[in-house]
């Protein structure tokens, strides 16, 4: 169930209505709009007399959410949402296109910095690196830990670039939550329902992957059971499901950007790395992603990609990221949207030195 309140209702108003609908035992979720806030009600198990809220002071319209998915939904919250990070250039959905650039794994601290300065200087506002690897193999690389997740803190207060990194498990995502400004949930966990409702208890954003073979709905639904727990920061990502081609690592699903915006108000950016698993694929499907609409890319960039410890044939290399920025850069143009200029090298170099 939905509660639209009046335009004019007043912050006590809403409060006022948030604890009625807490004395019923059910969990109030506040979502403010550019002209009204709309409150949507989880936890019932059977049907909510309407005329419990139509009286309340400040209350516009009751409507009943007949989607499974109901917070994410835009029956809930017309409004796009932005997630912002204060003090930067950075933000996800909206106007501007986020760009998350950076190596599958972090294996040294050389490594990362190397990646993090060439990424910053074309345009990237996040940095994307593994520091928990889920690798198919036992035996593979499986990341740094803890030890990643403090490189990536120094990358962040010498370059300005927001960190994304994944959490596997209870242990992980406590330490992510810790050092990173963006918890991403993987591909193999998006129906984690324990991990995704450990997320939602955070209050950084999540970015969510859909899983390899999972439907539309499935990912609204996972991303719900983020948003259930207080959590509104969700953004998800297409990073390409399982099809019965071999010309690709995966299948690239960019129809899944325009029927997500149509049907819900979460931004949704595309990993064309994954999507394809092979480095001359990810630039052209980059620059599709951003004509058909998406909010963002998350990139796998690699200054020694044939040394990688791990994803190397679709990571591209620094300077095909740099020109890849500047051909999305126009294609945004074009869509009215744009791409925040990156720190010029020198101011890199300085910074770095400094820090």
């Amino acid at each position: 169930m939905l509660i639209v309140m009046k335009k004019q209702a007043s912050a006590e108003e809403v409060r006022a209505v948030c604890e009625h609908i807490e004395s019923l035992g059910l969990r109030p979720h506040p979502l403010p709009g550019a002209q009204r806030t709309a409150i949507g009600i989880t936890g019932n198990q059977s049907t909510i007399n309407q005329g419990t809220f139509e009286e309340l002071s400040g209350v516009a319209e009751v409507i009943r959410v007949t989607k499974p998915y109901k917070l994410v939904s835009r029956d809930v919250k017309e409004d796009d949402t932005v997630i912002y990070f204060p003090g930067t250039n950075a933000s996800i959905g909206g106007k501007n296109l986020a760009i998350m650039a950076g190596p599958c794994s972090i294996e040294t601290r050389e490594q990362a910095f190397a990646v993090a300065e060439q990424v910053a200087a074309a345009g990237a506002q996040f940095f994307r690196g593994g520091a928990y690897k889920p690798r198919t193999s036992p035996y593979a690389f499986q990341g740094l830990g803890e030890e990643a997740l403090k490189i990536m803190v120094e990358i962040r207060d010498a370059f300005g670039l927001r960190i994304v990194t994944e959490a596997l498990d209870h242990e992980s995502l406590e330490l992510v939550e810790k050092y990173a400004d963006v918890i991403q949930i993987g591909a193999r966990n998006m129906q984690n329902y324990t991990l995704l409702r450990e997320a939602g208890r955070t209050r950084k954003p999540v970015l969510l992957k859909r899983g390899m073979a999972s439907t539309l709905e499935e990912l609204l639904m996972a991303a719900e059971y983020i948003m259930s727990e207080g959590n509104y920061q969700v953004i998800l990502c297409e990073r390409g499901i399982r099809t019965f081609v071999d010309h690709t690592r995966n299948t690239l699903d960019l129809s899944i950007v325009p029927a997500v915006q149509r049907l819900s108000h979460l931004p949704i950016i595309v990993d064309p790395s994954h999507g394809t698993g092979k480095r001359n694929k990810v630039v052209p499907l980059a620059r599709a992603a951003v004509a058909v609409g998406a909010d963002g890319l998350i990139i796998e960039v690699h200054h020694q990609p044939d040394k990688a410890l791990s994803d190397g044939a679709q990571s591209i290399y620094p300077q095909q990221f740099a020109e890849m920025v500047g051909e999305v850069r126009q294609i945004a143009r074009i869509l009215h949207r744009d791409v925040p200029d990156g720190i010029q090298v020198e101011e890199v170099a300085t910074l770095a030195k400094s820090k």
